[in-house]
């Protein structure tokens, strides 16, 4: 399920560059999804555009 807030949208990329991306993910403990966002925003900060970090997803108070 996708984390509210969050957009979604299909991608298509080259295969080798998706393994190269899953293995990146891997060594650094992060979901593909997760490492994707973040090679984005290191791309952007590059290029001297800032986004601000997405807020953590807000907790139930029954533990869920």
């Amino acid at each position: 399920m996708a984390s509210p807030g969050k957009k979604q949208f299909p991608l298509r990329v080259d295969p080798a560059l998706w393994a190269e991306v899953e293995r990146l993910a891997a060594e650094e403990l992060r979901s593909v999804n997760a490492q994707v966002e973040f090679l984005l925003r290191e791309a952007l900060a590059r290029r001297g555009r800032r986004v601000a970090p997405a807020p953590p997803p807000a907790r139930s108070d029954d533990g869920e």
